[in-house]
């Protein structure tokens, strides 16, 4: 197992899936276009001038380059922190928690704190007088009328699994389509230098790695091929055990902590989300189940920050993952 401790962060909205799955049905229903205003990025000339945005909800109408935006969730947070937008506004977690910590802290300050995820403030919303709003249905469908009262607002059909696609819906919106061109490229390459530190393609493939999420008030959680760290492990080329493809929906196969041994694999990589005893993390990293696990009797667990590697969702959260695997992989 590797030094590194697992930073526990009670993020209680987002406990039943920071991952979120099944957006990838909804990827017909939302994307990034072009309109005959306006492509790409926009200057100071272009005050006023709007162009049309492909949403979860109907295409809208943004300005071409938007200079107040309000963020309410942690994947449209790292999209436009990744863009190099500050947003004037974002939803917290939790109050005790605030914005991501894997953020850069100069990139976070001076944003405007609007309320809880599940339940923005919609008067500090409209106090901060945004030009565009960026969320997702699964989070705000319900509260969509309200918001594109205050200002144009573009929501993804859904979190999670579909983040590189939604991440072309923030870029269109921001008018930052040129900038999300190299964050793409930068992150693909990061990822090809990532498998060539592990052995290359064909070892990459040959080792079957599980993510084991212990969740409180919850089962344990073995994560599947439909989440957002499935995506990162598949970037990289890393294989999963036949366990992953049983998950509910790609999203995860729960299991008790007399079950645990079925979350074996070459590798683990293992978060707690919550106290550790009431998420069974305690009870079961100590019973000899787990600790006759090959992955776990060849020291291949490694503890992983639960904000970062499943509540985190994009770009720059992703390329901080694939430094943390590929220190855990060829360190083992």
């Amino acid at each position: 197992m590797t030094a590194r401790t697992s930073s526990v962060n009670r993020r209680r909205a987002l406990a039943a899936g920071a991952l979120t799955l099944g957006g990838a049905l909804a990827l017909s229903a939302c994307g990034s276009s072009d309109s005959s205003d306006s492509s790409g990025s926009g200057s100071g000339s272009d005050s006023g001038r709007t162009r049309v945005v492909k949403t979860a909800m109907g295409d809208v109408k943004v300005p071409v380059s938007p200079k107040r935006v309000v963020v309410l969730d942690t994947a449209e947070l790292d999209s436009a922190i990744t863009l190099g937008v500050r947003p004037v506004g974002s939803t917290h977690v939790e109050a005790s928690s605030g914005f991501p910590g894997y953020l850069p802290k100069d990139k976070v300050s001076g944003i405007e704190d609007v309320g809880e995820m599940l339940n923005p403030n919609m008067e500090a919303v409209a106090a901060l007088k945004p030009d565009v709003i960026l969320t997702s249905k699964i989070r705000h469908a319900a509260k969509y009328d309200q918001l594109k009262q205050i200002a144009p607002t573009v929501m993804t059909e859904n979190t999670g699994y579909p983040w590189k696609q939604n991440f072309q819906v923030h870029a269109d919106a921001l008018g930052k389509k040129a900038e999300a061109k190299k964050v793409v490229a930068d992150y693909d390459a990061h990822a090809g230098k990532v498998t060539a530190a592990v052995g290359g393609p064909e070892k990459a493939g040959a080792t079957k790695v599980n993510v084991v999420r212990f969740v409180e008030g919850a089962d344990i959680r073995i994560y599947g091929e439909r989440t957002y760290i499935a995506t990162l492990l598949k970037d990289v080329g890393l294989g999963r055990p036949a366990i992953a493809a049983k998950a509910k929906d790609g999203f995860s196969y729960d299991v008790s902590p007399e079950k645990i041994d079925l979350a074996d694999a070459d590798v683990i990589f293992r978060s707690t989300y919550g106290d550790p005893k009431k998420a069974k993390q305690s009870q079961t990293v100590g019973s000899s189940l787990w600790k006759n696990m090959d992955a776990v009797r060849k020291g291949h667990v490694h503890t992983v920050d639960d904000e970062l590697w499943i509540q985190g969702i994009g770009y720059t959260a992703a390329n901080k993952i694939l430094d943390e695997m590929r220190t855990d992989l060829t360190q083992q």
